[in-house]
């Protein structure tokens, strides 16, 4: 457990919302499912009753060693010890109750990556980010979200629904994938998102281009930061 406390991983321990997670997920026997954080179980088995096969990959091999003991009848469910974002699996749905330290590299990770649709659950404060419409409030994740996903608002999730409970409460996200997006591509928006209080003449400057644009990132539209990074990359 404190090693699980140190990846900033929680416990959902309500079957309800389990399955409320599993249903909005929309899974065929035609799809494969890749979950990240396989915990303790309480997605895996609704996952693999749905599914054509699952994948559940967790960074805690005492939790996968636990899981095969526990779910060694599932003849469709791979278990995998190690990073999930850097597993290089094909899938067609993301599943995850996703460790608060990870969010951020599990939607810049999702950004690179073909799939059809997940559903995640993240910390509300991350998932105000993702989905804000205030322009000064945006950060260098809330540009890729923007640009790479469809995101609705599935559930609200109290912190009593873990175990232990985090401090703040969780947010049930559906995302349905538009368009991808390169590692290159995402490394210089969040570089664009350190100069974010300098005008776009002096952040091109940066990189040797010569602009007259006195916008401020601020003032940009999300499409707008994307073709900057691709204009510094050129």
């Amino acid at each position: 457990m404190i090693k699980r406390r140190r990846l900033g991983q929680h416990f959902l321990n309500s079957e309800i919302i389990g399955k409320k997670i599993v249903s909005e997920a929309k899974i065929t026997k035609n799809d494969i499912v890749f979950e990240v954080g396989t915990g303790k179980g309480i997605l895996t088995p609704l996952l693999c009753k749905k599914a054509f096969k699952v994948i559940s990959v967790d960074a805690d091999e005492q939790l996968i060693k636990y899981a095969k003991s526990k779910f060694s009848q599932i003849d469709n469910l791979v278990l995998k010890s190690g990073d999930g974002f850097k597993k290089k699996d094909s899938f067609t749905i993301f599943v995850s109750n996703l460790p608060y330290s990870r969010s951020k590299d599990a939607v810049e990770w999702l950004a690179q990556t073909s799939f059809s649709h997940g559903v995640v659950m993240v910390q509300k404060e991350f998932a105000q980010k993702l989905v804000t419409k205030n322009l000064k409030d945006r950060k260098a994740i809330s540009i890729i979200a923007e640009y790479c996903f469809k995101i609705d608002t599935v559930l609200k999730v109290s912190k009593n629904n873990f175990s232990p409970p985090p401090k703040i409460d969780s947010v049930v996200l559906k995302i349905k994938q538009k368009a991808n997006m390169d590692k290159k591509t995402i490394q210089t928006i969040n570089k664009i998102f350190s100069y974010r209080r300098k005008t776009v003449k002096n952040i091109l400057k940066q990189f040797g281009i010569d602009s007259e644009n006195d916008k401020r990132v601020d003032d940009l539209l999300g499409a707008e930061i994307v073709e900057l990074a691709r204009q510094i990359q050129k």
